[in-house]
């Protein structure tokens, strides 16, 4: 019995070490940006994998209304002489701040693509961005693609850029306040992580470092709501992209998502 409690003692030591150690809050700094529009600014969590090509592409999760300002619409006629609306986005820019020694020494931007987008009034106020510049970042955020649900007083972190540029990469603490949160016919979480304007498409994550939700919503600086992941998961199996949440799954090659509708429109 001895032995088995030792061996059991070790295995949690394991699990909480990387919090302890400072590394879990590096690691969410490393892997969180704000995000640059012409309207405003938000956060963002990288993912990184390798494309068809094998090559090193780096995705951004964020919240749909962050870069909703670079959406625009114009009417085409298509080949069979019929009109058409083409829904286009420009590009949004993904801030890095650089700092080393306790110190800012500089800001990185670079260009990312929208690849997928919905509202935040009739969708699911997701969208998911692509930096244009490969072999960008080696590190890459975890998703609990598992199903169970966090329990309501789990401890969480939150980074984001609370108040834009200013707060960028801002960490904060808080716990599952709620689970099941109805608003506009849609679940959301809620958790008391400290969020300002700015945080939105910011990251929650449990104190391991994994990916629990979203923050897109807030009625008071610890008072916020989350898609939660069992929603981001059915999103993507919705849109087909399970690609974005799961390195396993292959992605598509740059064709095919060439021909992938930008915007999605929800379940009609």
């Amino acid at each position: 019995m001895n032995k088995l409690f030792i061996i059991l003692l070790l295995a949690l030591t394991t699990l909480v070490v990387p919090a302890q150690t400072g590394d879990v809050p590096q690691h969410l700094q490393d892997i969180s940006v704000t995000i640059l529009t012409s309207g405003g600014s938000g956060s963002g969590v990288l993912f990184t994998r390798t494309n068809s090509s094998n090559e090193r592409v780096t995705l951004v999760w964020t919240a749909g209304h962050v870069v909703a300002g670079l959406r625009s619409d114009r009417e085409i006629i298509d080949s069979k002489g019929a009109n058409r609306k083409v829904v286009e986005f420009k590009d949004a820019q993904i801030l890095k701040t650089l700092v080393e020694d306790g110190r800012t020494i500089g800001r990185l931007t670079l260009d990312a693509e929208i690849l997928k987008y919905s509202d935040a009034d009739n969708g699911e106020d997701l969208a998911l961005l692509r930096v244009r510049k490969k072999n960008y970042v080696t590190t890459t955020v975890v998703f609990d693609t598992s199903a169970q649900i966090p329990a309501v007083g789990t401890e969480l972190y939150h980074v984001g850029s609370l108040l834009g540029q200013m707060g960028a990469n801002s960490m904060t603490t808080g716990i599952y306040s709620q689970i099941g949160r109805l608003h506009n016919n849609k679940i959301f979480d809620q958790t008391t992580v400290t969020a300002f304007p700015g945080s939105s498409g910011g990251g929650v994550f449990r104190r391991d470092g994994t990916y629990v939700g979203m923050l897109v919503r807030g009625a008071g600086e610890t008072f916020n709501l989350t898609v939660p992941m069992r929603r981001i998961k059915d999103w993507t199996t919705r849109n087909n992209m399970q690609w974005d949440i799961d390195q396993k799954v292959p992605m598509p090659d740059d064709a095919s998502l060439a021909k992938t509708p930008v915007e999605d429109v929800g379940v009609k």
